[in-house]
């Protein structure tokens, strides 16, 4: 069961592997990532971040699909983190159980615009994120669990 999915440019760190984890009560968090699976530095940084107790599964976005797909994950309280707008983006066009999108961190690039706390987008994922409000997925911006939600709908 997928309860949430994060898009956080830093992937897998403190915030997320405690607060985020602990608050949802996941029991498996899935890196869904095309440069982690072949990066063994960026995957044993984030193997270090893991929180006890928790499965840590890193695959590609298209590996990820397949086992979302497949039902293997279906067992686990599951906590998908990407790290862009696209790549769940992909994840949900493919995944309709996908309903909850989080918005943590994306980091400022040249064209984009600030819409919430260490949230920046580019035009395209502007309307990658309008796209997936009008399919029904709820996408918000918090940091941490315990900040108000802001609907990205109230805010592009």
């Amino acid at each position: 069961m997928i309860i949430l999915t994060r898009v956080d440019h830093r992937l897998l760190h403190g915030q997320v592997a405690f607060s985020w984890t602990q608050n949802l009560g996941a029991d498996c968090i899935l890196i869904a990532n095309d440069d982690v699976p072949t990066n063994d530095i960026r995957k044993t940084t984030i193997k270090l971040a893991k929180p006890q107790g928790v499965k840590l599964v890193i695959k590609s976005i298209e590996d990820s699909i397949h086992a979302l797909q497949s039902g293997v994950t279906d067992k686990y309280k599951l906590f998908i983190v990407v790290d862009s707008i696209k790549d769940a983006y992909k994840l949900a066009e493919n995944c309709p159980e996908i309903d909850k999108i989080n918005l943590g961190g994306i980091k400022a690039k040249e064209g984009s615009k600030n819409i919430g706390k260490a949230v920046n987008v580019l035009p395209a994922e502007e309307e990658l994120l309008r796209k997936m409000v009008a399919k029904g997925i709820a996408v918000d911006i918090r940091q941490v669990p315990s900040d108000k939600k802001v609907a990205v709908e109230d805010v592009l």
